[in-house]
């Protein structure tokens, strides 16, 4: 069941999010219908699986991997991220990190800035519960400006 997998969040009909997977919930996410998984984690995070791009292809899905260094996220990555989000942008997909944090900044974005959905649409509601403990990096990250941001479309 998808709702086990830690954090999980249905963002939008086709991108589900969550924190770092179990070796046996990836079978879950594939008969769910995701076609890919994008992992933002470190190899080196809480619980990363180190043959997770052979389990997920072992599941029938694409694997793509964008490592993000939890304190130096930078444009680079992001606009790699939009890159891959819209190469899958009519296919189901799966976006993971160790929490779900990484990757609700960067859906934030994508979902604002690529597909202009409003910020009620945008915001996962995992954001609200981090906010009392983010760090300054990732709050100047969430409120990059929109000419940067532009500029990485």
């Amino acid at each position: 069941m998808l709702e086990d997998i830690f954090n999980f969040v249905q963002l939008t009909e086709r991108v589900g999010t969550s924190g770092q997977p179990t070796e046996e919930q990836f079978a879950d996410i594939a008969a769910a219908g995701y076609q890919a998984v994008i992992n933002l984690a470190m190899p080196d995070s809480d619980n990363a699986l180190a043959n997770e791009g052979k389990l997920v292809s072992a599941a029938g899905m694409d694997y793509l991997h964008i490592p993000v260094p939890w304190p130096d996220p930078t444009t680079e990555h992001l606009r790699r991220f939009f890159a891959v989000m819209r190469a899958y942008d009519q296919q189901p997909v799966w976006v993971h990190c160790a929490m779900n944090l990484r990757v609700s900044a960067f859906m934030y974005h994508y979902l604002s800035r690529v597909e202009n959905r409003p910020d009620s649409e945008a915001i996962s509601p995992v954001i609200p519960r981090w906010e009392p403990q983010m760090d300054d990096t990732w709050r100047a990250f969430l409120a990059l400006p929109g000419e940067q941001l532009d500029a990485l479309l």
